[in-house]
């Protein structure tokens, strides 16, 4: 009687550790190519999380410095500043795109070419627990973006 408990206990631990951790689905990933000598670029994507999570980090072995950025109007002057997480609420698709939120690739070693795959991990936290998303997003040339609307 006590192994069954063990092993019912070990299948409950599993299953509850799986719905702790949301589906990530990542779509539409880019960078921005630059130019040389250019220190910063910035990568976009859309993000959908099947249960309610938060993006708290992004690396990328290219790149030394990741932050997550957000740009939005502090009176008549466009602002730009780090922030700590992105909500990703349940089933709802979170862009990250020029001018909103978005991934700064900073103090860069070398430039990105059109075409190159950047690497990112992201990192989501979703019920107490964080996992990792590999993404691979394309360089594009400026103005080979998304659109603005």
């Amino acid at each position: 009687m006590r192994m069954n408990a063990l092993i019912f206990s070990a299948v409950a631990a599993l299953a509850a550790q799986s719905a702790w951790s949301a589906n990530i689905h990542v779509t539409d990933a880019w960078a921005r190519a630059t130019m040389p000598g250019q220190p910063v670029s910035g990568a976009y994507m859309n993000i959908q999380a099947d249960a309610d999570a938060r993006l708290v980090s992004v690396s990328s072995p290219l790149v030394p410095d990741v932050e997550v950025h957000e740009m939005k109007m502090d009176g008549d002057v466009m602002r730009m500043r780090e922030v700590k997480a992105i909500d990703l609420p349940k089933g709802k698709t979170v862009t990250l795109q020029p001018g909103g939120y978005h991934i700064m690739l900073m103090n860069l070693k070398k430039p990105i070419a059109a075409g190159e795959i950047v690497p990112l991990m992201l990192v989501i936290e979703s019920g107490g627990k964080q996992q990792t998303v590999e993404v691979k997003a394309e360089a594009r040339a400026a103005g080979g973006g998304m659109q603005h609307r």
